[in-house]
């Protein structure tokens, strides 16, 4: 009640709209109910018109919990919050060309404007969302058992759409305007949207103040260099530059999805976060699996984020379901064909069966895991993490106390493969991949158990998303640093103007990088954390 009085203070002649402002942060409301005869049917789209009939039948079937996928819940209210990533398809002469193509267009284009021209069109893109390809959809829940309804119960979903991957931003707008929907009804969609509508334009990599009714959300932004590059963000803030230095302040974002919980989520596999950092900058396919939509979406998002600095430059589905349209291409990849590189987040076990040739899969999360964390049991008793055996991609083998029975268990999911999850979930990964990056004990010594009190728990995970973000933060600017001089552009030439006529930067030549790399060396920073053939890396 003490959310919605604050909305309440303002009278509804006091509510304005301002559409243009509004979707310099959102592309619209949707209000969605699950119908028993019916499907997903969509009560509510504010404003009227903000997506084609396609993609509502998409974003629809993207709210709702896999019914697969979800264990009985007894009690009788039950919120989630998640969020998906789903293709526009609006422009599909847009949608469907390759990027390349996208580029050449784009250039065509470019070459015919001038500079003002330019920075005109690219303000007006930021706020119409003109450039984007994909639709972000942050979802609050809502599962309500009642025995006196038809087959006991109902769900209904409120989802933020956005072009932007703003989940500092979403999930705690979601957190006020769900409760306030289901408190008010569609009045709520009203409110958050004419302060929505007051907000300053979004500026990547800022902390912003952006008021709520008597609340305030105060929230960092993502940098404009690891944005998306659909994202419709300022010229001048993607010129910013991807210096391979690390920040002087911790509490600034430097990659999408800085908020997502790394050590909750990857707690009982956390020895494999090196080799998982390999595969994202190398961009293989992997799929992970998880019982829950915010468990599945907050793995893809730690994943993401994993190697911040660096823009992921991959497709990433926080929430795919069978019913996205690129479903169907996935599942008629012939035999041998190559899996596109892509991060696909699911609970629906189908998928284990019909995507059973991507080449990494991971699970995570547990079956009965709704607000708590679970203690952090993989660590040994002593509270230190024994150098184990390396190279094994097998859940906690190299985190618990070497035993016969952790031995022929670790044997028996990698003959068994994921298939084993139809019977029993199981955190786990399966990947035949070799990594060459060394896990840090180190720095997994330095994490600290918080034990079973929720409170504790979550300021402790705090700590310890510092300390991995912090070393992941290095040993991916580490890893670019060699790229660094192919960055700094020649010195223009005396009275020329470095926006008509840019300075050129060096030609990158693959081989001859690799040479020149192989003679100095990668830095005392990698060679202590990477194996003799680190050169394979870079390759």
């Amino acid at each position: 009640m003490s959310r919605s009085a604050s909305f309440l203070v303002r009278s509804e002649a006091d509510l304005k709209v301002d559409e243009k402002s509004l979707q310099q942060w959102v592309v619209g409301f949707c209000i969605i109910r699950f119908d028993l005869e019916q499907g997903q049917l969509i009560e509510e789209c504010y404003p009227a018109g903000c997506l084609t009939h396609n993609e509502e039948l998409e974003v629809a079937f993207s709210s709702f919990p896999d019914s697969v996928s979800q264990n009985h819940n007894r009690s009788s209210i039950h919120d989630c919050i998640f969020f998906f990533r789903v293709r526009r398809q609006g422009n599909p002469q847009v949608a469907h060309l390759p990027s390349s193509e996208i580029v050449e267009v784009n250039k065509t284009q470019a070459s015919q404007m001038t500079a003002s021209d330019k920075v005109l069109k690219q303000r007006s893109k930021i706020q119409t969302g003109a450039n984007s390809r994909y639709l972000y959809g942050f979802v609050f829940n809502r599962q309500r058992h009642d025995e006196r309804l038809k087959r006991g119960g109902e769900q209904k979903s409120v989802v933020i759409l956005s072009h932007n991957p703003f989940s500092s931003v979403f999930r705690p707008l979601l957190q006020i305007m769900g409760p306030l929907y289901f408190d008010i009804g569609k009045k709520a969609l009203n409110f958050i949207a004419s302060y929505v509508s007051m907000w300053p334009v979004p500026v990547p990599g800022q902390l912003m103040e952006l008021p709520i009714g008597n609340a305030t959300l105060k929230v960092n932004l993502p940098p404009a260099h690891c944005m998306p590059l659909d994202c419709g963000v300022l010229f001048e803030e993607l010129a910013s530059p991807i210096a391979p230095f690390l920040p002087s302040s911790q509490s600034v974002p430097q990659g999408l999805f800085h908020d997502a919980d790394l050590f909750g989520t990857f707690r009982g596999l956390l020895m494999q976060l090196w080799k998982l950092w390999e595969l994202l900058l190398i961009g293989e396919p992997i799929l992970i699996i998880a019982p829950t939509p915010p468990q599945c979406c907050e793995a893809v998002a730690g994943l993401v984020s994993l190697v911040a600095p660096l823009l992921c430059s991959i497709d990433f589905r926080p929430y795919f379901t069978i019913h996205d349209p690129d479903f169907a291409h996935l599942n008629s990849l012939q035999e041998g064909a190559a899996f596109p590189p892509m991060i696909l987040g699911v609970t629906n076990l189908f998928f284990l069966k019909s995507l059973r040739r991507i080449p990494h899969v991971l699970s995570v999360g547990n079956p009965v895991m709704n607000a708590a964390r679970l203690p952090f049991s993989a660590r040994a008793s002593t509270g230190r993490i024994p150098a184990g055996p390396e190279g094994l991609s097998l859940p906690n083998l190299s985190l618990n106390r070497f035993t016969p029975s952790n031995f022929l268990n670790a044997m028996k999911l990698r003959r068994d493969g994921p298939l084993c999850l139809m019977t029993e979930h199981k955190e786990a990964f399966w990947s035949s991949y070799a990594p060459i990056t060394k896990p840090d004990t180190s720095i997994l010594n330095r994490l600290i158990d918080a034990g079973m009190s929720p409170r504790v728990e979550e300021s402790m995970s705090v700590v310890n998303n510092d300390i991995l973000r912090r070393h992941f933060l290095e040993l991916t600017t580490n890893f670019l640093a060699p790229f660094g001089p192919y960055y700094r552009p020649t010195t223009p030439s005396e009275g020329s103007s470095p926006y008509v006529d840019p300075p050129p930067l060096p030609t990158f030549n693959a081989e001859d990088f690799l040479t020149s790399l192989s003679a100095r060396g990668p830095g005392k920073f990698l060679l202590k954390r990477m194996k003799s053939n680190w050169l394979d890396l870079y390759r």
